[in-house]
C-alpha cells in the first residue's frame, strides 16, 4: 500500500477512532513524519474497528415518516460542517478535501474549491469561512468561490467556527492550548485569544455572548463576545459536543461512544447561569443540534445513525427519522433541517409536512 493510499484509508477510519482515542489522536497529529503520521493513524483506526463492531453495523435503510418528507443529494465523500447563505448550502467535505456549494432549492452543485481536510463552516453575509485540520481558517467569497484569504491560527486542531454579526469565532486545542480565537472579519486578523476549557469544540452565540463546549473535562464555557471575558464555565455531562441556542435556553449534546450502561444524553442549560435544567436520553453517541424554534433536532452517529427530534419546551421525543450513514452536521435554514451524512456522502434536506 502507497502513502497516499494508507493516509486515505486511515482518514476513513479516523472520524470513529477519535471518539474512542482522543488524546492519542492529539499526539499523532503533532507527528513530524508523514510517513510515521500516516502509520499510527491507520493503527489507531484500525483498533477502532473491533470495539465499533461491539455497537453494531450503522443503519443503511431509509426510514420514512409521515411528519416529514426526506430529499438526499450527493454530497462529496465525507461531508461535516454545514453552513447557510440565505439560499445555499455551504458543505465541509472532509476526505473528499473540498468546500461545495449547493443549491437549497433544490441540491444542484453550484461550485467546489478544494482545501485540506475542512471541517466546519461559517457564513458571514458576502463570504464563507473554513477550518481545517492544520489549524488554517480559509476566507471565500460566496459568489464565486474566490479564495480571500487563509489565517493560520498555529493550532493543530481547529473546531467549530461561527459568526456573531461582527466577529469569526473558531475553538482550537493541541499546540495553541485550549482558547477560542476571535477574527476580524474584514482581513481575519487576531483580535482576542481567549482560554476555556479542555479540548474546545463547537460554539453557539445567544445574540451577547459565544459559548463552547469543552469536551474533555465535561464543561461548557460562556464568553462575552464584546470583549471575551470568561463569565463562567459549568459541568454539562459527559464529552459535549454540539451547542446550540433555541430563542431561550442552550443545548448540549453529550457525545461519546459509551456503553451499555451509560445513557447518551442532551443537556438543557438555563441561559443565566448554566444550571441544568434537564437531562434528556437520546440515540447513541449524539453529534451536533439545530433548533427550528420548537423543536432541537440531534444527530446521532454509529451505531444508530439517526436523527431525533425533541420538543424543546420539555426534551420530549417527538420523531426519530434515518438520513443516512453516520450523520454529522445539522442546521435549519428557516423552513428545513439539513444534515450532513458522513458515512454516507450526502446531504439530506428534511422538512416537515402538513398534516
Amino acid at each position: 500500500m502507497n502513502l497516499q493510499a494508507l493516509q486515505f484509508t486511515a482518514r476513513l477510519l479516523l472520524q470513529r477512532s477519535f471518539r474512542l482515542f482522543p488524546k492519542s489522536w492529539i499526539s499523532i497529529r503533532k507527528s513530524s513524519s508523514p510517513l510515521g503520521r500516516a502509520v499510527a493513524l491507520f493503527v489507531l483506526a484500525t483498533l477502532a474497528l473491533p470495539l465499533n463492531c461491539l455497537f453494531g453495523s450503522p443503519a443503511a435503510a431509509r426510514q420514512s415518516s409521515d411528519s416529514v418528507s426526506i430529499e438526499t443529494f450527493p454530497a462529496g465523500s465525507s461531508p461535516i460542517g454545514l453552513a447557510f447563505d440565505g439560499a445555499n448550502i455551504w458543505i465541509a467535505d472532509w476526505i473528499g478535501n473540498a468546500v461545495i456549494k449547493m443549491r437549497a432549492s433544490d441540491g444542484v452543485i453550484l461550485g467546489t474549491y478544494g482545501i485540506f481536510e475542512p471541517f466546519f463552516v461559517a457564513w458571514d453575509g458576502a463570504s464563507v469561512w473554513v477550518t481545517n485540520e492544520v489549524g488554517q481558517v480559509t476566507k471565500f467569497r460566496g459568489s464565486d468561490l474566490t479564495r480571500e484569504l487563509t489565517v493560520d491560527l498555529g493550532s493543530s486542531q481547529l473546531g467549530g467556527i461561527l459568526f456573531d454579526g461582527t466577529s469569526i469565532w473558531v475553538a482550537g486545542w493541541a499546540t495553541s492550548g485550549d482558547v477560542v480565537f476571535k477574527l476580524r472579519v474584514s482581513d481575519g486578523r487576531i483580535l482576542g485569544i481567549y482560554s476555556v476549557g479542555q479540548q474546545p469544540y463547537q460554539l453557539a452565540f445567544d445574540g451577547a455572548n459565544i459559548w463552547v463546549t469543552n469536551r474533555v473535562d465535561g464543561t461548557v464555557s460562556k464568553l462575552r463576545a464584546s470583549d471575551g471575558h470568561l463569565l463562567f464555565t459549568v459541568p454539562a455531562g459527559i464529552s459535549p459536543n454540539g451547542i446550540v441556542f433555541d430563542g431561550h435556553d442552550i443545548w448540549v449534546a453529550n457525545s461519546y461512544p459509551g456503553g451499555a450502561t451509560i445513557p447518551h444524553t442532551v443537556t438543557k442549560l438555563r441561559l443565566s447561569d448554566g444550571a441544568i435544567l434537564a437531562t434528556v436520553r437520546v440515540a447513541k453517541n449524539p453529534q451536533l443540534l439545530a433548533s427550528d424554534g420548537t423543536h432541537i433536532w440531534v444527530t446521532n452517529y454509529a451505531p444508530d445513525s439517526n436523527v431525533g427530534q425533541l420538543r424543546a419546551s420539555d426534551g420530549a421525543r417527538q420523531h426519530t427519522i434515518v438520513t443516512g450513514i453516520d450523520p454529522e452536521g445539522i442546521l435549519f435554514d428557516g423552513t428545513s433541517i439539513w444534515v450532513a451524512n458522513y458515512g454516507s456522502g450526502t446531504v439530506s434536506k428534511v422538512t416537515p409536512t402538513p398534516p
